[in-house]
This record gives structure tokens, sequence and C-alpha cells, in this order.
């Protein structure tokens, strides 16, 4: 395949893909399906046009050429998901490229994913969720590295919040108030109230931080003491879940999935849980907690009573 694209294309290639990992922390997996994706449309860009790929020929792909990559992706059985995250990668890359080489990229960002039906999430059992943040306790011989897991789990599940949000807490944040006002997507301001048990964890895990804390750095460190790398919460919770016979979808997102139907469950209100997760539309909280429709149109009216 490497004989179908040229050596400054080539290089341009392995140039993007170690900006993805130095500048957005990717994951070794995700580069070699980046890699894999861009060097796949390149070779068939290379046949064709019955030319090898360099970067004037790639600066010249039409909507038409990003049309027959397409068919014959499909052609050859790859699904509209999977179609979808390959065009992503291509559009990063070209977007990357455009911008370094100073060519024009519409007809590439313009080009449409196929649709697909999304996966609703699915949140772990109540009884899995609390055996999940002590299983994920034990896998740490240091003592402050287990409480500094479990702390950031537990908030996790206990106050919803996205792993983004729970790492982005400061050493101002501590200890944790009665309420925590959290920027999150799209910055949306929201207040999430926090429980005891959250509370009490970070509370143990401060007790035992050997990093001294700072208003102004993070509330969770590294091992090194610098900013604790989300990868690190999701490889812990990879062993745990193994331990556990839960699936892959035990995921740090899993566990916020699980605070908000857990809520529901448990006769929370619709609307309220759609703004402790910070949903900018009810529909959206829907599907977080895979709430029948029933239970959606009796939230809708109560909200607006019919005359």
């Amino acid at each position: 395949m490497a004989g179908l694209i040229a050596p400054a294309l080539t290089n341009a290639l392995a140039g993007w893909l170690d900006h993805q990992r130095a500048l957005l922390d990717a994951a070794d997996n995700t580069l070699k399906a980046y890699q894999a994706d861009v060097m796949g449309f390149l070779a068939f860009m290379s046949g064709h046009h019955g030319a090898q790929q360099g970067l004037g020929p790639v600066s010249r792909i039409s909507v038409s050429d990003m049309r027959s990559w397409m068919a014959h992706e499909r052609g050859r059985g790859v699904g509209a998901r999977s179609l979808a995250r390959q065009l992503s990668a291509v559009k990063t890359f070209y977007r990357w490229l455009a911008e370094r080489e100073g060519f024009e990229p519409t007809a590439v960002l313009s080009t449409r994913a196929p649709k697909f039906q999304k996966k609703l999430p699915r949140p772990l059992a109540e009884d899995a969720a609390s055996r999940m943040i002590e299983t994920v306790e034990l896998q740490s011989l240091e003592g402050w590295v287990a409480a500094r897991d479990s702390a950031v789990v537990t908030l996790l599940y206990g106050c919803g919040l996205r792993i983004s949000e729970a790492l982005g807490l400061k050493g101002k944040d501590a200890p944790l108030p009665a309420t925590l006002r959290i920027m999150g997507k799209g910055d949306k301001e929201r207040i999430v109230p926090v429980i005891d048990a959250a509370r009490d964890a970070v509370d143990v895990y401060l007790k035992l931080c050997p990093h001294p804390q700072e208003p102004g750095l993070p509330l969770f460190r590294g091992a090194r003491g610098g900013a604790l790398n989300p990868r690190m919460i999701q490889k812990v919770m990879e062993k745990a879940r193994l331990q556990l016979g839960l699936p892959a979808t035990a995921t740090p997102h899993a566990m916020r999935h699980s605070f908000a139907t857990h809520l529901l469950n448990a006769g929370g209100d619709l609307r309220a849980i759609q703004e402790l997760l910070g949903h900018a539309s009810l529909s959206t909280t829907q599907a977080y907690t895979a709430v029948d429709t029933a239970r959606l149109m009796e939230v809708y009216d109560k909200a607006h009573p019919r005359a």
C-alpha cells in the first residue's frame, strides 16, 4: 500500500498522527485505527485515479471522488457506523493537511456521513455500580492511588459527572462543598449536588495524596504529580470489570448513565435529571436513561397540561 502513496504524503500522515498523539493524547489503538482508515482511503484514491497519491492529487479530490470511495466501501460490506468512523478520520486528517498545505478542503469536509442507529447507553445495575467502585479501589497496591481511583469513580456515579469534568476539578474545589458548579459541554454551566459518599471518598484521597494541593492545580494527580490522565481511570475500570464479569460497556461514561437511570428508577423527575446531566434537550436524557416514550409523555403532560 505504501507504494501507492508518495513519500511527501506518507510523511504528512506521520506528522498528523504525531500531532494527534502529542496534543490530543490519543491512545495507541486509536492512532492505529486512524492510520488504517486514512491509508485505506488514500489507497482507494490511487486505484481510482490510476496514479500514485501525493500532496497535489490529494488537494484536488472532488465530491465525485468521495462518493465513489463511499460506494466502494459499502460495496465491500463496510457498515454505516464503520464508514462514518472512517470518514471522520479522513476529514480530521484532511482538515489538518489543508491548513498545513493551504488548499481548499470543502469537497471532503462537506461529505455527509451515512446515517446509522446510535446504540443506546447501557447503565450498570445498582449493585454492579457499587461493586465497581469497591473493586476499582482494589486495583492498586499504593493506598493513595487506590483512594484516588475510587474517589473519581464515585464522583462519576454519585454526581453524574463526565470524566473530563471530574478530572477538571482543582485544588480550590476541596474540600468538596454541598454543590459543585460544573462547566460542561458547550460552556453550559450547571449546579450539581455532592452526595456524602463522594465527599468522603475525596477526603480520604486528599489525606493520603503525597502531592501538595494547590488552588490552581488539578485535584486529582498522576503518579508524578501532574494532572491525572483519563486513560488511567479507563484502565483501572477495565481491570475491575473483567474481575466482576461485567461487559465492555462498563466504562467511566457508563457510571454517568447509571447515575441518571438509577435516579429515574427511584422516582426522580426527568427534567431535574436533565438539568443535573447538563443536557440541552429532554430527548437526549430520554435516550441516556433508556426511559420509555410513555414516561417521557407523562413528563410533557405535567409540564404542558391540557385545557
